[in-house]
């Protein structure tokens, strides 16, 4: 991947001219089906462009309560974009369309109108669970018969195309805009990218530039990125297997692991007499880092630099600190 970098033909991407970059936009495009792509420097931005896309300022937008796009965003949606937020209560991958649905808020009446619905594939603090196509075509419908718009924060969408083996192309039609990312699990050091019409994507430009995103010899980036695509995607496969190992690892002593899908592995420690801190804290000594998302909620999270040794070693340092 750095030789691909250091060796990249780049340009001026500002000008739409670097060629690394357009031939990125344009592959990325075309496995989801849609017209065009814009590649931006992180995921956040990317989900900002595509709301800003989908809802005007001062109207709604639904998704559930732990969405990436209104948790870990820092207010953006609002701060940037004018937009609204209602959600549904955090259900992670487990979305009712009928609840959905029921939020929608027609215009008129003085109430604020919904524009767009978004969801989160795979989830994050869902536990990395995969959305069921067939709740996906629901919501599609439910939009549609509502006049909305739907955006995909498919920033592990390649991990749910492993997982449950949904081509790409199937998850881009249900979706006016979607963001991808090129880092999670996939590697790449960095970058996302806008998914959409061609008329959406010359938008987005516009409102990348605004949001400080332009760039100029982003080629070097985008080398990186292709380069994932070509090589990393389903050995994504391999990940998911290592997770389930460690969830099999911390289930007897007192830990509830969810069902594991995909690479995320999250820890219910209501159960379990070390809080999230402490637990992080003791593994920490033991060389094993782990996310703390709440009081009595962690994570942890398999990637293409954790090889089968680490998750031994995670495995057996998180089995001795839990059993105490």
């Amino acid at each position: 991947m750095r030789e691909a970098m250091a060796t990249a033909e780049v340009g001026d991407d500002v000008y739409g001219e670097d060629p690394t970059v357009n031939a990125l936009e344009a592959e990325v495009a075309a496995l989801f089906g849609h017209e065009a792509a814009l590649f931006a420097p992180t995921g956040s931005m990317a989900n900002q462009i595509a709301l800003q896309l989908v809802v005007p300022p001062g109207d709604e937008l639904l998704c559930d309560a732990d969405a990436h796009v209104v948790t870990y965003e820092i207010g953006a949606a609002a701060a940037y974009g004018g937009i609204s937020s209602r959600t549904w209560p955090a259900v992670g991958a487990d979305i009712d369309p009928d609840v959905v649905a029921g939020m929608i808020r027609p215009d008129g009446y003085f109430a604020v109108p919904t524009r767009a619905i978004a969801v989160e594939q795979t989830h994050n603090r869902g536990g990395g669970g995969v959305i069921p196509l067939s709740t996906l075509r629901e919501l599609r419908r439910v939009a549609d018969d509502a006049g909305l718009a739907v955006h995909c924060d498919g920033a592990r969408i390649w991990h749910a195309h492993v997982a449950d083996g949904v081509p790409l192309a199937e998850y881009g039609r249900l979706f006016d805009t979607l963001s991808v990312c090129l880092s999670k699990g996939l590697g790449a050091p960095v970058g996302s990218l806008v998914v959409g019409s061609t008329e959406k994507v010359a938008r987005a430009r516009m409102i990348r530039k605004r949001l400080g995103g332009g760039m100029r010899q982003a080629g070097v980036l985008a080398a990186a990125g292709r380069y994932a695509l070509a090589h990393h995607v389903e050995r994504l496969a391999e990940d998911h297997a290592k997770a389930a190992r460690l969830a099999e690892a911390v289930a007897p002593y007192g830990v509830l692991a969810t069902v594991v899908r995909t690479n995320v592995v999250p820890l219910d420690l209501t159960k379990c007499p070390l809080d999230a801190r402490a637990l992080a804290a003791a593994a920490r000594e033991e060389g094993v880092l782990i996310s703390v998302l709440g009081p009595r909620t962690a994570r942890l999270v398999t990637h293409m630099d954790v090889e089968d040794a680490a998750v031994d070693r995670a495995a057996t340092a998180l089995a001795r600190i839990l059993r105490g």
